[in-house]
């Protein structure tokens, strides 16, 4: 040991030891190395080591410089990490002269936090285009700033044995490096080189594909028009070139998605600015280490093919997470489409053999790596909003970052989350962990998906479920799996699960007015709700008002042809008399099948009563022409916001607080519509004023509540805020009048964020002794 590593004299201060426990995002983000070094340059003695809690520290010196490094550590942490908890105590001196980096520790339980996976760092591109450095062009380049955790983390502690790094013995040069305090991979558990490490490699479906630069070859032929699906860090991507139509085409014909946007990367800012506009507020979130897809306002003279988000005002662009990402886009594309490697709904292929089954016959070539990923996890998506940052889709750069609750959970609860966008949900004390994004569970892939979920964030996490919550609807395959289990268990109504979610986002407890507008929630009353203005907290609720209720004509079927609900509004306005009105979807709709749709609201055959604001949007976006049949969820309420003047007008109407309360009347605005029509007005004008104009329905609606509850605080939650165009006029509006606002931070405003609301609201029932078996 050089004379450096050892503890200077410590003659000017007392000597002590000091015990510190520090909890939270520790592991994997160089904490340990961090705190060598600081400890080293002080000069104190003892070691810093993980273990199932966090990182546990020991130090030994002069009581001085200890406190000096504890203000430091604390004030400073390592710039990826995330402390949520911070103890020391005395503890007996031992007499140790340097400061070690100690084997990890297991003892109990595990309670640290897992980091999500992190975007390459600076350094390590630099490096990357080097051509002087040894991992020049190396696709797996990484250091303990950046690189893949969660989707490769098999336990903790994070150790390199426990991951899947662990088939890659490191060669002399990075085994060097892992131990070297000094160096930026001083214990990166996914280290390694192109002599030791993982490895690219190319087939197509006959077998592998003889190439000494595979990057090089898959350029090459995504420049001749072909789709290559590509492994990345948590999943599949399948890759076209973005300027070719045919390719594009080809892709959806292939994958099944005939009109849903594909997510695009770009190798850097400058190139995402060829195509849309990006505030600043845009560009922190792009450039941030979680690499989300983010939404960006296309611009007027965008070259994109229109075929790569038809009838959408916004693209979804994201940056290079990986090294090889970089490597090809940089001088070779200034952006690809880079969707997930998928069939429709289904999760995101994950493994080389399965991908190769899955995908046959949609990808011409496979990029493939031989560094096993544990976990599937897509990419995340969010916006920006007035300022305001939401997420979409919560996955990769996000998970398993914990929800920290006010309160602690009374025991351990498991939340299965709903039917669409699904994502359950694991509680520990006050931390609440969400899974990645799962998405639509009427797949048995997805299904499964949801199952291994459940296992391997509790395996992980070494949390046993002691409660289990889940969602109302009977039929939701995420509630018929939890009353299957042997465990106490809540069912959570899905809007007030909504309402408890934004108020836990934002740390809320006392009882708030909750406007939760979204497409489908099973009532307490067996109708479907969705346009729900809520009086409650975590524990209950009262349902204060609601949109008067029409039929679904078909069910389901009313969802994927919104022009049923149009005729269902119009009838419930105007009886037979609809038959007699000059509007265009009734030309649009055979008049026989129109009668038939009549029958069976009028005899209620499959025609359940809903009061949701999602098929309100869907049904006046097929009257208004824009959209009566979907090929994915909300596409016409999503084409009737792209269809809107963004210009804001003086709303129409004014709807009387006092009247606000019950069932709320939307009656007045269709007819408004109807009108509209009838006088030739502008689809993007009447598409504004019906918005501008529900907005005003619920804002009266928030009043009249406020005027009975005496509450001022107002959650919005529900898919229908991710319509911006609504969304901020309705968050204008309600801070005209005063209103404290909660709006989602830190999960989904839609489906996605329900677990976190379920367990929330589970654990205040079972408190109370309100449990279903």
């Amino acid at each position: 040991m050089s004379e450096e590593h050892h503890v200077r004299n410590t003659e000017h201060g007392e000597r002590c030891r000091r015990r510190i426990r520090v909890n939270g995002i520790v592991q994997g983000v160089g904490f340990r190395p961090f705190v060598y070094n600081l400890a080293r340059e002080i000069g104190l003695a003892g070691f810093v080591a993980n273990d199932t809690e966090g990182v546990i520290i020991e130090l030994e010196g002069a009581r001085e410089e200890i406190d000096i490094f504890i203000l430091r550590l604390r004030e400073n942490p390592p710039p990826l990490s995330h402390v949520v908890g911070f103890d020391s105590s005395e503890v007996t001196v031992k007499g140790d002269t340097e400061f070690t980096i100690s084997r990890s520790q297991r003892q109990q339980l595990a309670s640290t936090l897992i980091s999500p996976d992190i975007a390459v760092c600076h350094d390590c591109l630099r490096e990357l285009f080097d051509p002087n450095d040894r991992r020049y062009l190396y696709p797996f380049i990484n250091c303990t700033n950046c690189g893949p955790r969660y989707t490769i983390v098999e336990g903790i502690p994070y150790d390199r044995p426990l991951t899947s790094m662990k088939r890659f013995p490191m060669c002399p040069d990075c085994d060097r490096e892992y131990h070297d305090p000094s160096d930026r991979r001083f214990h990166a558990q996914p280290n390694a080189c192109p002599v030791c490490g993982p490895k690219l490699f190319l087939r197509d479906s006959n077998g592998e594909v003889h190439t000494s630069d595979p990057i090089a070859s898959v350029v090459e032929q995504l420049k001749q028009g072909k789709v290559v699906a590509v492994r990345g860090v948590g999943g599949f991507h399948l890759a076209v070139d973005a300027h070719d139509e045919r390719a594009i085409e080809r892709l959806r014909n292939r994958k099944g998605r005939a009109e849903k946007p594909f997510a695009m990367m770009a190798p850097d800012i400058e190139n995402i600015r060829r195509y849309c506009s990006v505030s600043d507020d845009e560009l922190e979130l792009l450039t941030h280490h979680t690499r989300p897809i983010v939404l960006l306002k296309k611009l007027e003279d965008c070259s994109l093919p229109d075929s790569v988000a038809p009838n959408n005002k916004y693209l979804g662009f994201m940056l290079p997470y990986s090294p090889h990402q970089y490597l090809l886009l940089r001088d070779n594309f200034d952006v690809l489409v880079m969707t997930s490697a998928n069939l429709a709904e289904e999760p995101i292929a994950i493994g080389n053999d399965e991908v190769m089954e899955r995908l046959n016959g949609i990808a011409d070539l496979f990029l493939l790596h031989d560094r096993e990923i544990i976990q599937r996890c897509d990419d995340s998506i969010a916006t920006v909003t007035g300022g305001y940052t939401h997420i979409i889709r919560r996955a990769r750069g996000f998970v398993p970052a914990p929800v920290f609750v006010g309160e602690k959970t009374s025991r351990n609860i498991l939340a299965c989350g709903g039917e669409l966008k699904n994502t359950i949900a694991l509680s520990r004390g006050d931390q609440v962990f969400l899974s990645q994004h799962i998405g639509d569970l009427d797949s048995p892939a997805a299904f499964k998906f949801f199952e291994d979920s459940i296992e391997h964030l509790g395996r992980i996490l070494e949390i046993t479920p002691q409660a289990i919550a889940y969602d109302l609807h009977p039929e939701y395959l995420s509630t018929k799996w939890a009353i299957r289990q042997s465990l106490p268990s809540v069912a959570v109504q899905h809007h007030h699960a909504h309402l408890a979610a934004v108020m836990a986002d934002n740390g809320a407890s006392e009882p708030t007015i909750g406007i939760i507008l979204d497409g489908t929630g099973y009532g307490t009353d067996g109708t479907i709700w969705g346009g729900e203005v809520l009086i409650g907290d975590a524990a209950g609720f009262e349902r204060h008002a609601w949109l008067e209720t029409v039929a679904m004509p078909g069910g389901t079927a009313a969802v994927r042809q919104p022009w049923r609900m149009a005729i269902s509004y119009l009838y419930h306005i105007y009886g037979s008399g609809l038959l007699d009105l000059r509007l265009p979807i009734l030309g649009s709709v055979d008049r026989k099948t129109i009668e038939i749709i009549l029958q069976m609201i009028d005899k209620k055959v499959n025609s359940p009563a809903t009061s949701s604001c999602g098929r309100l949007f869907d049904g006046v976006s097929a009257l208004l022409g824009i959209r009566g049949e979907v090929s994915f969820e909300a596409q016409a309420a999503i084409e009737l916001e792209m269809a809107s003047c963004r210009d804001y007008q003086p709303p129409s109407m004014r709807f009387e607080s006092a009247t606000a309360s019950g069932a709320l009347p939307w009656g007045e605005i269709v007819q408004a519509i109807i009108a509209g029509l009838s006088r030739g007005d502008d689809v993007a004008k009447l598409a504004g004023e019906f918005q501008v104009n529900l907005a005003e329905l619920f804002v009266s609606a928030a009043q009249n509540a406020r005027g009975k509850s005496a509450i001022n605080r107002v959650g919005l939650s529900g898919g229908v805020y991710q319509n911006r165009y609504f969304s901020e006029y309705l968050v204008r509006r309600l801070a005209d009048e005063k209103f404290d606002i909660l709006r989602h931070r830190q999960v989904p405003t839609n489906d996605g964020g329900l677990a976190l609301g379920q367990v929330v609201a589970s654990d205040a029932m079972l408190r109370r002794g309100n449990e279903a078996k």
